[in-house]
Formats: structure tokens, sequence, C-alpha cells
């Protein structure tokens, strides 16, 4: 059962407010490092290297989309609340995160508001959180509503289903065709 998390409005401020050192390069920002200080500010012990490399080895994609999640979660709420650390851990490197860092580009996620609310309502869903005023139905529809891989999903099957459509539809031209041309060929 998810426990009630911040403010989403709170959590939607702040990600807008990302400061640009958050957005540099691949190579610009060190991300081990980033992680590191993050768990250093929850007052919990830093992962060992075989962890590090974890997180040290995440795609390029990733490692753009990391410090802006950690910049979401170094909020005063994420702060006090040491037992999030491993599930913080742990969402560095998730397929979730995976997924949207493919698909949406950083400055799109700090941007677009509806990329913004994605980003946060999936560190929310990871941490086992929903945003303070809603239940956890309501928070996984609005999640669903706004999540880019289904999105993609949709689309891709969409353009298959198109295809297909208009491959049946010439056939049946094209049939329609050879029968009148026979008719007439008969006449």
């Amino acid at each position: 059962m998810a426990t009630t998390g911040p403010p989403l409005a709170r959590l939607l401020h702040r990600l807008a407010e990302c400061p640009p050192d958050f957005l540099l390069p691949v190579g610009d920002i060190d991300v081990v490092a980033l992680a590191c200080d993050h768990l250093r500010a929850l007052d919990v012990s830093i992962p060992g290297a075989k962890e590090r490399r974890t997180v040290a080895s995440l795609s390029n994609e990733m490692r753009r989309l990391v410090p802006i999640v950690l910049w979401l979660l170094r909020d005063d709420w994420f702060l006090i609340r040491p037992e999030l650390a491993k599930p913080t851990w742990a969402l560095l490197h998730s397929e979730a995160l995976s997924k949207l860092a493919k698909l949406v580009r950083v400055e799109a996620i700090v941007g677009d508001p509806d990329r913004r609310e994605e980003l946060v309502r999936i560190c929310l869903n990871a941490l086992d959180l929903v945003p303070e005023g809603e239940s956890s139905v309501q928070a996984a529809d609005r999640l669903t509503t706004l999540d880019s891989v289904e999105r993609e999903r949709v689309i891709r099957e969409t353009r298959k289903a198109e295809a297909r459509a208009r491959e049946i539809r010439e056939a049946m031209a094209k049939k329609r065709a050879e029968e009148a041309a026979a008719r007439y060929s008969r006449e």
C-alpha cells in the first residue's frame, strides 16, 4: 500500500526550477558522485563499489536523466526520510526511468508540464508514494495517462493497424480491378 507523499504541485514547481547545471551533457556531471552525495544528505551509508558501478554504467540517456531525478529528490520532504534511500538507489537504474530516458529528452522533461508530471509520478511510484490528496488508484490512473512509453506503444500499434488496413484496401481494389477487367474482356 502506497504511503502519502509530498504535494504534487510542490514537486512540479521544484522540477520546473531545475538548475541548468543538471542538464549538462554526459560526462560533465559525475552521476555516481551526485548519487552518493544524495545518500549522504539522507544520512545513510554509501553503496559498495559494485552498486556504484551499476550507476556508472548507465546509458547516456540515463546519465542525463539521473541528475534531474536527484535534483527532484533533494527536496526537504525526501531528505528527512532515510528509509527512502534504498528505493531511491533502485530508482536510479530502474526500467521505468530507462524507458522514459530513451523516449524523452531531458530538456522536455524539465520544460514540458506533462513530462514533468510524468517524471514526478514515476519517481513517487518507485518510492511507493502517492501525491498528497490522491488515492493509489488515482495516482496510478494519472501515471498511466501520462505514460510516454505506453503512448509510444499505442502509436506503433496504430501505425501497424493502419498499414495493415491500407494493404487490405489495396488488395481489395486490385481484386476489384482484376474482376472488372475479366468481366470487360468477356463482354
